[in-house]
């Protein structure tokens, strides 16, 4: 694995630090975390190197490249509490993973079907222990509003690009959270006209 596999994404260095403050009100010392759709892996390789090398992240991604490039980050920064990325999809009924602390997913549910929204939380409800937390990240509407202007216009783009895509409703997402044991806990307002939803695994 050479840095030349390394992909990158501008958004990730505007967004990474605000995230992460969030992130560290639910993080463990140590245990494992589980990324799902970790793209071009800037996000788990930064969340790792503020974190305690007994955290382990397990990034995932369905994309080879994707994989490629997040092992490519790994190894160029030398992030001992990152793991090999592994091939995951989260419309697979059974997840290669399991006994997860914190599941993240970042920036996936606008730009991709539904089904990987609901395979997101029903996979989620599946690996994380009983307390676990499932951080979710993204542009959202919410009670029939979109967050800001700008978004209604992402919003058309999305769907215009691919008509599975599109922003998502939060009460949608939240009654996907209710069917599968997952109490919410924040619906936080982010820069850039995104959210933060953080649920508890509750079965």
């Amino acid at each position: 694995m050479t840095e030349d596999n390394r992909l990158y994404s501008p958004s990730t260095a505007r967004n990474r630090g605000a995230i992460l403050g969030v992130l560290q009100r639910y993080l463990p010392d140590k245990g494992k975390v589980l990324e799902v759709a970790s793209g071009t892996g800037e996000h788990v390789i930064y969340f790792a190197q503020k974190s305690s090398s007994e955290l382990i992240f397990q990034p995932t991604d369905p994309d080879l490249k994707a994989r490629s490039s997040i092992d490519a980050w790994a190894v160029s920064r030398n992030i001992p509490n990152v793991r090999r990325a592994l091939k995951l999809d989260t419309t697979d009924k059974v997840w290669p993973v399991a006994n997860f602390d914190v599941v993240l997913c970042i920036n996936m549910t606008h730009i991709a079907p539904w089904a990987a929204t609901e395979g997101l939380l029903y996979g989620a409800s599946q690996v994380l222990a009983s307390g676990g937390i499932l951080y979710i990240y993204g542009p959202f509407y919410f009670k029939g509003c979109y967050i800001a202007p700008s978004n209604i216009a992402f919003d058309l783009e999305l769907r215009e690009r691919n008509p599975n895509w599109g922003i998502r409703d939060v009460e949608a997402v939240l009654d996907l959270a209710k069917s599968n044991h997952l109490q919410p806990l924040i619906i936080e307002q982010m820069p850039v006209n995104n959210l933060s939803l953080v649920f508890k695994n509750s079965p």
